[in-house]
């Protein structure tokens, strides 16, 4: 019998968090936070004026001009966005797959959440037609859909929005009159930047996009939580925010936002540390794809991130014999048999039947600080031994799941 009831996996009690870069702390950047360690004064709730001026300087290099009673800071961007839910009001749309934080905020606040099937070129957007009928189903059945959810560089898919299917969905949802959140934690980590175009929505409609960004992405480590948001001029949301913000005590940490204000001023030291991890990541995640693919997997070819979102459904034969007949039995099975998490596609807003894992290229790295520190000098790091050992090992698991697909298949 399928089971209903995911015990203690429940998508509000275990959400997969933020894939890991798997490196040790920049040291400027720990010297400035080991630094600040005596500060005993609050930051104030939405940022101090410091992290703000500099959350506004990264958008401005970015193209997206900025002032700071436009900006806001928060201890991660689930705060930020559980904020802009509640001030917005409304139900909730988001592409399936999704990033698997984005709907329990809302699910939390009593909103609905509907998902959006996502074009075959890209995740993170959803499919312009797919949105309109979906929109138009809500409201003929009572709801109030006014917000959608997108990434132009997603999780969990790892793939960047070309600039024409971004378009034609947001044409589509300002058509309806939704207001757009673009989540761009990841669009500093696009692995091939010469090659790839990513535009942030809020250039193609800067009066109903609220961009967030969640420094975990390619900033700061996993564990010190900021983000920021950058709203549009005039619309009265900002205030809202900050209201909501205020009432869940929701202030940066000061050590981190010291921390969060010298990361985003991108100094040497960061830059240059941001563009070995992403190239690192690049190369983890091209092997990692092409260890999926030749089992017979399927996954979309990585882009952006520290992250690859495989669907072993090809192998579903194989898998069977190991008693996985849903995404939470391939989960389980396969952080068992990776010994890495290998969070499963109903996390993200996939049926729970469909047989898809998102795996994180930073559990690949592995050893001391000082092996994985090497990883980013290496001019080889995927022939460096422990790195090779957990490529390997990722490889033969990949294999022996080809191989039981094979022996299970129906003879023709």
């Amino acid at each position: 019998m399928r089971r209903t009831d995911l015990g203690g996996h429940g998508p509000v009690r275990f959400g997969p968090p933020l894939p890991d870069d798997g490196l040790p702390v920049l040291p400027e950047l720990a010297g400035v936070l080991a630094a600040a360690a005596g500060r005993a004064a609050s930051e104030p709730v939405g940022g101090g004026a410091a992290l703000l001026e500099a959350a506004c300087g990264y958008w401005d290099r970015r193209g997206l001009p900025t002032a700071p009673e436009r900006a806001v800071a928060a201890p991660g961007a689930p705060a930020l966005l559980l904020a802009l839910t509640a001030a917005l009001g409304g139900d909730v749309l988001v592409p399936r797959p999704c990033a698997a934080w984005w709907a329990p905020y809302a699910r939390l606040l009593g909103r609905r959440v509907f998902h959006v099937p996502t074009p075959a070129e890209s995740g993170g957007v959803a499919d312009p037609y797919a949105l309109l009928e979906t929109v138009r189903r809500v409201r003929a059945e009572g709801g109030d859909p006014r917000l959608l959810v997108l990434s132009p560089a997603d999780d969990p898919a790892a793939t960047v929005a070309p600039p024409e299917v971004l378009h034609e969905s947001l044409e589509a949802a300002a058509g309806e009159g939704l207001h757009l959140i673009s989540d761009e934690t990841w669009r500093d980590t696009v692995h091939a930047p010469h090659e790839t175009v990513l535009l942030s929505p809020a250039e193609m409609l800067p009066e109903q996009v609220t961009v967030v960004t969640d420094l975990a992405g390619a900033h700061l480590p996993t564990g010190w939580p900021a983000a920021v948001a950058r709203f549009p001029a005039g619309d009265g949301t900002h205030a809202r925010v900050l209201d909501v913000l205020t009432a869940l005590g929701a202030r940066v940490a000061g050590p981190v936002a010291l921390a969060a204000g010298y990361a985003l001023a991108e100094p040497e030291p960061v830059t240059t540390r941001i563009t070995a991890t992403v190239r690192l990541h690049a190369r983890l995640a091209a092997a990692a794809h092409a260890a999926a693919a030749d089992a017979g997997a399927i996954a979309r070819p990585p882009q952006a991130g520290r992250h690859l979102y495989v669907d072993l459904g090809p192998l579903r034969a194989g898998l069977s014999g190991h008693g996985v007949g849903d995404a939470q039995d391939l989960e389980d099975f396969l952080a068992g048999r990776l010994g890495m998490p290998a969070p499963g596609g109903h996390r993200f807003g996939d049926a729970l039947g469909a047989l898809r894992v998102r795996l994180s290229t930073g559990a690949l790295l592995t050893g001391t600080d000082e092996e994985r520190a090497e990883c980013l000098t290496s001019p080889a790091p995927l022939e460096l031994p422990h790195v090779r050992r957990a490529l390997t090992h990722l490889k033969s698991v990949f294999e022996e799941l080809r191989h039981d697909a094979e022996r299970w298949e129906t003879p023709r």
